[in-house]
């Protein structure tokens, strides 16, 4: 199987998903080509260009049986740049759809980031969909936008996706699943772990407000205030770091995956405030380390945790919280939600069988 991996917006999950697929599948024949996840707007509606007109074009004329790409590719624009690529069987991976995100001041209100996604979609003789989640505020939303549009838009498009579209996440590594973090166990304090991109869309404004509620219950805790931070910094993160400066251990992003994961393995819980999750990695990656995840009940969380780890406000993160807290004081055990059937090992004959699908007879 010779397989040409487009990845055309390669942030954190995104490149995990393909290395993991690469490694996955050893024995066939890969060509990765990837752009770095910046210059958002440029890069959806430019990837097309960029590789069809540089130097890559070269690489792209090369046979292959067939053609994986996420959703932020281009994939219309390049088979018509790139005739090479117009009858190879394609399937098309989203980590998340256009459709979705939150609607404020501060995200990209232009339609154009979701035409791209759905005329990707279309190009794709296999669709693939991190969560239901995902999969349906897709549907769900290209075909609001298509019943916006003035005339001539053919009746059976979103049939034509929804009947070529699965639900697969992106796996875990299974060396999560065998981590050795230590000898010392969990620390005496509570500790509580956050991590995510340091923006509006992940919630700061939620966790100050559960910060906030923890103080009146008297809880005593400590948190890991993680993830990667851009020039314009959240001023509810910047607050925190001042107001709960006593409760913090770990600030900012971690440079070492070994470190890191060890925060979290020693971790309570691991809490996650965000407004908008196709999947969230960073979420399954901690409880497959051990820690309690805590996440609100919305978005993709209900089809992977049990009811005990979703919250509907903040009153009731921190009603968990204290519940968990105790247990742990009484010389309790917090057990751990089984994520092992997440691995890679679990999902390799699934992801199989749909890129054969995907290359038809």
């Amino acid at each position: 199987m010779r397989v040409l991996l487009l990845s055309a917006y390669d942030a954190e999950s995104h490149k995990r998903w393909r290395r993991g697929l690469v490694a996955a599948f050893p024995g066939w024949e890969w060509t990765v080509l990837t752009l770095p996840a910046r210059y958002f707007s440029w890069r959806i509606r430019g990837n097309s260009l960029s590789w069809a007109m540089g130097p890559e074009r070269v690489t792209l004329e090369q046979s292959y049986d067939l053609v994986i790409a996420t959703s932020m590719t281009d994939l219309s624009a390049l088979r018509g740049l790139v005739p090479a690529l117009a009858a190879l069987p394609t399937l098309v991976y989203f980590h998340e759809n256009q459709f979705a995100y939150p609607k404020t001041g501060l995200a990209h209100q232009s339609v154009e980031p979701q035409i791209l996604n759905l005329y990707t979609a279309l190009c794709g003789d296999r669709v693939v969909f991190n969560s239901e989640f995902n999969r349906r505020t897709f549907l769900e939303g290209a075909a609001t936008l298509l019943n916006k549009l003035p005339d001539c838009v053919p009746p059976q498009v979103m049939e034509h996706v929804a009947t070529r579209s699965l639900v697969m996440p992106v796996p875990l590594e299974q060396e999560l699943f065998n981590f050795a973090y230590g000898s010392g166990g969990k620390p005496d304090y509570f500790t509580i772990s956050w991590a995510a991109r340091w923006e509006y869309d992940k919630g700061p404004d939620r966790l100050l407000s559960i910060l906030e509620s923890l103080e009146t219950a008297g809880v005593d805790y400590r948190l890991n205030l993680l993830g990667q931070s851009f020039r314009k910094v959240p001023s509810e993160l910047i607050e925190i770091q001042d107001r709960f400066a006593h409760r913090l251990l770990q600030v900012g992003f971690v440079e070492s995956l070994e470190e890191y994961r060890k925060i979290l393995a020693v971790s309570d819980v691991f809490l996650s405030t965000a407004y908008h999750e196709f999947q969230g990695l960073a979420v399954m990656e901690a409880t497959a380390l051990g820690a309690i995840p805590l996440v609100p009940h919305s978005m993709a969380y209900p089809e992977i945790y049990p009811a005990s780890c979703l919250y509907e406000s903040a009153a009731g993160a921190v009603q968990r919280m204290l519940a968990l807290q105790s247990i742990k004081q009484r010389g309790g055990t917090l057990e751990p939600v089984p994520m092992a059937h997440y691995g890679w090992d679990n999902w390799r004959e699934p992801y199989e069988n749909a890129i054969r699908a995907a290359c038809g007879p």
